[in-house]
């Protein structure tokens, strides 16, 4: 298949987007897409490049005293009859193009047309993202190459729709266990219902008071709410076991320990299981390199209110932000789009904050 990304293409960050749109990328099919990606980035002459799976890293080395990363994903989400792209108006329409193909074409676009940033820059295009965590580039990368993740400072280009989102919630679901006694319904004194017990459980959810943290002038707005709540054995038996499964998103100032310790607190008395866990990321805008891209932006950031990949380089002790021209709260919608003039200023930030 002849590469879609040409140099006409690879110049204009807004067809660049259009055109990776255009190259199908559901998780876990992200070969031909990183396959386009890695050819136009090897023959780049200021850039040495290396692949790891369906993740592609290009990198400057130019001896600049300090290095950032630009990172964005390549799969999407599965197609939901948007594809491929349209364009309506100023509106660019299909899968992906807020999450995030618009932010990875920053990143391939700066990549190919600022041969000499004031820092060096590492470049990940990377797969699965959007699915689980064992198959995410960034986790196998830092697995089998944690050399290549080394850095002063990360951004993200995640859809924040222009404006910098500081740092990212943690995330932890539990499984809170209610238990009864088996009965046949007609007779159903004799057991005792583990479904109706589960109602104080409910009750809990219902008056929790969520906290509102703010830290460096970001405001991060905890919540815990039920997301399903499984029980019941047949339609004339009285159920001896009911979960309600729980979503807890803490502010970053909570380590997963700490949160936890709260869920259990919270729910005291009932039995709870964590079943998947994840630190949130502190905003990550005291370094250098953060500053100046703050300046380049022009406005003040806010707290990130979701769990990005921001997080896996704070873990590493790098800071990190997310910004990218996509609207958050269009990612995943059958009528996902973003705008043209939003990826145009996007694009003109980073070009003004790498290149000056």
């Amino acid at each position: 298949m002849e590469n879609p990304l040409t140099p006409e293409v690879l110049a204009d960050p807004v067809a660049l987007t259009r055109a990776l749109v255009d190259i199908e990328s559901v998780s876990l099919h992200e070969k031909e897409i990183a396959d386009c990606v890695e050819a136009v980035l090897r023959a780049v002459p200021h850039l040495s490049v290396r692949r790891h799976g369906n993740t592609v890293m290009a990198r400057t080395d130019l001896g600049r005293e300090r290095r950032v990363v630009l990172a964005g994903h390549l799969d999407t989400v599965p197609l939901n009859d948007n594809f491929p792209s349209w364009m309506q108006g100023d509106l660019l329409y299909g899968c992906g193009t807020s999450d995030m193909k618009s932010g990875v074409a920053y990143a391939l676009h700066l990549a190919v047309t600022v041969p000499d940033p004031r820092y060096d820059v590492t470049y990940f295009f990377y797969e699965a993202e959007e699915i689980e965590s064992r198959y995410n580039g960034l986790t196998l990368v830092s697995q089998a190459h944690p050399e290549w993740l080394t850095a002063d400072f990360a951004v993200l280009l995640e859809p924040t729709y222009g404006v910098v989102e500081a740092g990212c919630q943690g995330t932890m679901r539990a499984t809170v266990g209610t238990t009864g006694r088996r009965a046949h319904s007609a007779r159903s004194w004799h057991g005792v219902n583990a479904i109706h017990a589960a109602g104080e459980v409910l009750r809990r959810l219902e008056s929790y008071e969520a906290r509102a943290v703010t830290i460096d002038g970001c405001t991060y707005r905890e919540g815990m709410n039920a997301v399903s709540i499984r029980g019941g054995v047949a339609g004339n038996v009285v159920p001896d076991r009911c979960e309600v499964e729980v979503n807890y998103r803490f502010a970053p100032d909570r380590s997963e320990q700490e949160a936890q310790d709260h869920v259990r607190e919270v729910f005291a008395g009932y039995e709870v299981t964590v079943t998947d866990s994840a630190a949130g990321a502190l905003p990550g805008l005291t370094a250098e390199p953060a500053r100046e891209f703050l300046a380049a932006v022009g406005e003040a950031p806010v707290g990130k209110l979701g769990w990005t990949d921001v997080a896996r380089f704070a873990a590493l002790g790098i800071p990190a932000l997310n910004f990218g021209p996509g609207d958050p709260n269009l990612a995943h919608a059958p009528d996902e789009h973003v705008e043209i003039g939003k990826i145009r200023d996007g694009a003109a930030t980073l070009h003004r904050w790498l290149a000056s």
